[in-house]
């Protein structure tokens, strides 16, 4: 055999290369910033609430001597040029995604909804008839009012009480709102097609008989002689419009 070959599991020993010592390891490796173990705790509690925590109920769950409010802020600034951001809220703190990407957890779908026949029917005689009473409404359908499609006009914004009608039982009267002239695209209520429109639409069918008339919309929003002023009672009992509320789904179809 060739010399200058390890023969022998000492040659083998004196020819391997030594490893490195710990020393050397810790040269070239960066050394890792020592942590508080605080910061971690808090992060464990935060990621596990439900709801935000204030400093004094993260403090009852530390080390006693905790600086709570130390700890959190310097927890922030940690987290601040991340996905997820630990901000305040109020009193408390929690986690939430950071604000400029927010878009990617935005999902947004439009459901189209279809009012029934009988709000169709209602909001439109309202719009032409107002003021007008639930009686009256019924009187002109022909039928009784469904329970709830008044409600679900209310909260659409597209009807509004107006006032009371001076009458027993002085029946609360009805009219439409700015969000329904916006909704159908209208500057006023005189703009709302006239019985030839209608007919040259195709709404009508058959003949009408010859009295039958499509009253023309009044654009005065004051009350008329026959209405009282609503009471602060009345707003009270939730028939005010209510814009941001959901339709009930009972008067769709």
């Amino acid at each position: 055999m060739s010399q200058g070959w390890p023969t022998t599991a000492r040659d083998l020993s004196e020819h391997a290369t030594p490893a490195p010592t710990d020393a050397a390891q810790t040269a070239d490796a960066p050394v890792a910033e020592q942590r508080p173990e605080e910061l971690r705790l808090i992060e464990a509690l935060l990621f596990a609430a439900k709801e935000p925590l204030d400093e004094k109920a993260l403090g009852k769950r530390l080390p006693p001597g905790t600086d709570v409010r130390a700890s959190l802020k310097r927890l922030a600034l940690e987290y601040a040029p991340r996905g997820v951001n630990l901000v305040r809220i109020g009193n408390a703190w929690a986690f939430r995604t950071a604000n400029d990407l927010a878009w990617l957890l935005t999902h947004e779908a439009v459901e189209p909804k279809k009012l029934s026949r009988a709000a169709v029917e209602t909001l439109a005689i309202i719009a032409y008839h107002q003021p007008v009473t639930r009686a009256e409404i019924e009187d002109i359908r022909g039928v009784a009012a469904a329970k709830g499609t008044l409600d679900v006009l209310l909260e659409t914004g597209w009807i509004r009480p107006r006032g009371r009608r001076k009458a027993p039982g002085r029946p609360l009267t009805f009219g439409t709102t700015e969000g329904f002239l916006s909704h159908f695209g209208l500057e006023r209520l005189s703009d709302l097609p006239g019985l030839d429109e209608l007919k040259g639409a195709g709404l009508f069918d058959g003949q009408l008989p010859e009295s039958f008339r499509i009253p023309a919309p009044s654009d005065d929003p004051a009350l008329h002689d026959d209405e009282e002023p609503l009471e602060p009672a009345d707003l009270d009992l939730g028939l005010a419009p209510r814009p941001d509320a959901s339709p009930d789904a009972g008067a769709f179809e």
